[in-house]
């Protein structure tokens, strides 16, 4: 496998591992797919916004690392740490494992449901923590790959939203039952816990 091939797989399992964790906008995708509303707009603005978050994390980290860098040894630690908990968490969700539940208030119009897809993304302070910094300090170990990295997870992003608002009928029977999150904690928690080991190991 090729370096930039390797890159931008890193950067798909990085990304697909942040973004499976159950969340409110997982929820909400989900329910406007089983309801079949607003579902282009919807993965759309979701795979969108990613993109964007996932570039400036990339851009932005690596730029203060070549003005800095000492910085990557920084963001290596910080990055590794914030890995290594969240990747405790998701172990920790293993032994009490949740699902994603398609009920809820009606979706309404289709501009109401832009407008709270646009507010569950970006007035999300963990999509920050997840996409800027996360992503950004595991890239900006990838040196000049980094933006490989970035759009392996950018792919990662796209495939989520799609498969899970497209998707949502098939899907809602396996994600509703427990064991199937626990099996995906599971996944997340090693590769968090592997990736953040490693990116500290290497600072």
């Amino acid at each position: 496998m090729s370096s930039a091939l390797a890159a931008a797989a890193a950067g798909f399992g990085t990304g697909l591992s942040l973004i499976v964790a159950i969340g409110a906008q997982n929820a909400f995708v989900l329910r406007q797919g089983i309801r079949r509303h607003a579902v282009l707009a919807v993965v759309g603005i979701c795979a969108l916004s990613d993109a964007v978050l996932i570039a400036l994390g990339v851009g932005g980290v690596g730029a203060l690392v070549v003005a800095w860098p000492g910085a990557l040894t920084a963001v290596g630690w910080a990055g590794g740490a914030f890995l290594l908990c969240y990747g405790a968490l998701a172990a920790r969700r293993v032994l009490r494992p949740g699902a994603l539940s398609a009920e809820g208030e009606a979706a309404g119009s289709r501009r109401r449901a832009v407008l709270t897809c646009l507010a569950m993304t970006w007035l999300n302070p963990h999509v920050y923590l997840d996409t800027v910094f996360l992503l950004g300090s595991v890239a900006a170990d990838r040196g000049a790959l980094r933006w490989t990295f970035g759009l392996g997870a950018v792919l990662a992003s796209l495939c989520w939203f799609a498969t899970l608002g497209f998707g949502a009928r098939m899907l809602s029977g396996p994600l509703a039952r427990p064991a199937a999150w626990r099996v995906l904690d599971g996944l997340v928690a090693a590769t968090m816990i592997t990736l953040g080991s490693t990116l500290i190991a290497g600072t």
